[in-house]
């Protein structure tokens, strides 16, 4: 599912700037909504009998089961590390995308099937990353890859203040872009494991929902900032801002825990299981 996912990626973007600078951006658009809807009419005609519901399905998560996700992951020091950490750098990370992009089809001049190739042949880089975190966690052991792969996710954004028109500057986007990409997808999965066997089984389900709400949460507030700071001075200073401050992300990351051990709590408490989940990332 991975592979499907980053091979979209890769041919996606560069056949959206080809059809956009050959038919223009309302007809694209136009054909990109019409795929949607043979695509749902299509899953309509599969038809066929749908399974019932389970005899007794799970509760559906309440503010009160969040708001205990919350209390779990806060009070758990790494855990807490590991959360501030992905929100801020992921958030970083998506606030430089449209600063980006006013930068290199406004400013800069770059063509829209230019813009798609710049993203889209750095999407390589997760086939590249899937394959090779399931070895360098074996050879290295998952803490090593932790250490590693989280600070170089947030060194190669600041690269992208040195982006300039031309062939240069497209192929400063694809470099960067490309490391980026690598390293996320090194460190992703691994950082996913430790997350999930560093809580209590009873407590993954609270925990996950709570990352990912504050997750979305922060992602659209800094992206909102970010917007307005590069309004107020220009894209390269908000480039510029974003890389700056993920240079000092990796202080936030929860080193010294190995995958598969549990972290004390803030009071200084064990959890009260060691977790036993596998890693996740084999071949798919």
């Amino acid at each position: 599912m991975r592979s499907s996912i980053w091979s979209a990626s890769v041919v996606g973007p560069t056949l959206g700037g080809a059809a956009i600078g050959l038919f223009g951006p309302v007809v694209t658009i136009a054909a990109d909504a019409v795929s949607y809807l043979l695509s749902a009419l299509g899953i309509t005609a599969i038809g066929g009998a749908q399974p019932g519901p389970p005899a007794r399905e799970a509760p559906r998560p309440r503010l009160a089961g969040l708001a205990e996700g919350w209390r779990y992951m806060l009070r758990h020091r790494q855990l807490r590390r590991s959360f501030l950490n992905s929100i801020t750098v992921n958030g970083l990370i998506m606030a430089g995308e449209a600063p980006l992009t006013v930068l290199m089809l406004d400013q800069l001049g770059f063509r829209p099937w230019q813009y798609g190739l710049a993203f889209a042949v750095p999407c390589i880089g997760g086939l590249i990353g899937s394959r090779l975190a399931r070895p360098l966690v074996a050879r290295y052991g998952s803490d090593t890859v932790l250490r590693v792969f989280g600070p170089l996710r947030c060194v190669w954004p600041l690269g992208l203040v040195l982006v300039g028109p031309g062939v240069p500057g497209l192929l400063v986007v694809i470099g960067i872009e490309l490391a980026l990409i690598i390293s996320c997808s090194v460190f992703g999965p691994v950082s996913a494991t430790y997350r999930l066997q560093a809580v209590d089984h009873d407590r993954v389900s609270r925990v996950l929902t709570a990352w990912s709400t504050g997750s979305t949460a922060a992602r659209a507030v800094l992206v909102a900032l970010w917007g307005v700071l590069a309004s107020t001075t220009s894209p390269s200073w908000a480039l510029a801002a974003a890389g700056v401050l993920l240079l000092a992300m990796p202080f936030l990351l929860p080193l010294g825990i190995r995958a598969g051990e549990k972290a004390p709590l803030a009071d200084g408490s064990s959890p009260a299981r060691p977790g036993q989940l596998a890693m996740s990332t084999k071949r798919e």
